[in-house]
């Protein structure tokens, strides 16, 4: 039985290494990392991904599936949902690092799985939920940039975090978790987590004036 972490990565911030860091601080043995680099998770289903379909070949019955949360399997609501139950059919175990969730087939108890399942459609559709913000975040920001005088006459400071950072940011607030924990995450300071939670657009727009 293996431990395997997938990772996804989707813009040139992130990186594998920080996702298997995180699972390994958690507390998770990885005896192997398969990996996308580049993929979209709202328009590439994970079976489509080149190492997605390795993902598919290689679980087998007992094993267990280490993900940083469910949105790194992808950002479609009825793919994420479609790969997590395909995984536990397969006696394959799914734990996120985030929140620490547990998902597998092994109760036969009808309450029991219908808590589960509901559990998983609420997190595959948060994860869509969050992706669509975040673009349409995106694309006010970049509008702000643009159209401000003030953001074309002088830049203001440069942000304190990346893009990958502030993704963090978005995803842990998604979930609840508390400020010190997401500053921790993101490893960020508490002050800047709160400038992304009373103006999500101004941060996205910071990203943008400085073409981060």
């Amino acid at each position: 039985m293996a431990t395997i972490l997938y990772a996804r990565v989707s813009t040139v911030e992130q990186t594998i290494e920080h996702q298997r860091t995180q699972a390994e601080a958690a507390g998770f043995k990885i005896d192997k990392v398969v990996s996308d680099d580049g993929v979209s998770g709202v328009n590439v289903p994970l079976a489509e991904r080149s190492q997605g379909k390795r993902l598919f070949d290689m679980l087998r019955s007992g094993d267990t599936l280490v993900v940083r949360w469910v949105d790194r399997l992808g950002r479609n609501y009825q793919d994420v949902c479609d790969t997590i139950r395909t995984f536990m059919r397969q006696g394959v175990v799914i734990r996120t690092v985030i929140n620490s969730m547990t998902f597998d087939g092994a109760t036969k108890d009808p309450m029991q799985m219908a808590v589960r399942d509901a559990l998983i459609a609420f997190m595959a559709a948060t994860a869509q939920a969050q992706a669509e913000a975040t673009k349409a975040a995106q694309k006010a920001g970049i509008a702000h940039a643009k159209t401000s005088a003030e953001a074309k006459a002088y830049k203001g400071r440069k942000p304190s975090y990346t893009r990958d950072q502030l993704a963090t940011i978005r995803d842990m607030l998604s979930e609840q978790a508390g400020v010190a924990q997401i500053a921790a995450a993101a490893n960020v300071s508490r002050q800047t987590v709160y400038r992304v939670i009373e103006n999500p657009v101004a941060a996205e727009a910071a990203l943008a004036t400085w073409g981060l």
